[in-house]
């Protein structure tokens, strides 16, 4: 793989090049954890684990560019009050089938009124792409080992949704005009 597709994502329904460095904790097994607060953060764009914010927050609290990433397990209200201060809030998930990133996702946008750049990091899959725009995602670092052209496909695999979500507040029927039939019509819910 080259390094060029290393560093794209697709953010507001366009590939582009990512600029953010993404910092993990990650250890081997059998070893120790790291301790958030002794976590060395590189100079530039980076986003950091909630655990490294909440542990190094009033070194962190100057620079400009920053970023958070809140992992499956832990709570976005967290961070009420303090989500001005990030570029970007990513939400990770550790495996396609950990779905709590789209609660996670829900409530930084509809409870915690962020509006800034929300990013899906992990396993990100193209099968993923269109329920994680309705809850509120606008960027996405997929996979490096699939398609990102083919990722950006699926954002658009369905032309109309039921539900109501963050991308559309009213549910279906209620976006659609009904005419009025008369009883006998064969309209089985005429005159309710």
């Amino acid at each position: 793989m080259s390094e060029a597709a290393k560093n794209l994502i697709i953010k507001h329904r366009e590939i582009v090049e990512d600029d953010w460095t993404v910092l993990r904790l990650d250890v081997a097994e059998g070893e120790a954890a790291l301790d958030p607060a002794a976590v060395a953060v590189p100079a530039g764009k980076v986003i950091v684990p909630l655990a490294v914010w909440l542990a190094q927050r009033d070194a962190l609290a100057s620079r400009a560019d920053l970023g958070v990433w809140i992992a499956s397990d832990e709570r976005p209200e967290t961070l009420k009050g303090e989500l001005d201060r990030f570029k970007v809030v990513a939400v990770d998930f550790p495996k396609f089938t950990d779905g709590r990133g789209f609660s996670i996702a829900y409530n930084l946008r509809t409870r915690l009124g962020w509006t800034g750049e929300l990013r899906a990091i992990g396993d990100v899959l193209r099968d993923q792409l269109f329920s994680m725009q309705r809850v509120g995602f606008d960027a996405f670092a997929t996979r490096p080992d699939r398609s990102i052209q083919d990722a950006l496909k699926g954002l658009s695999d369905f032309s109309e949704t039921y539900q109501a979500s963050v991308d559309q507040k009213l549910p279906l029927f209620r976006r659609q005009v009904r005419v009025a039939t008369q009883p006998g019509s064969g309209d089985v819910g005429a005159g309710i």
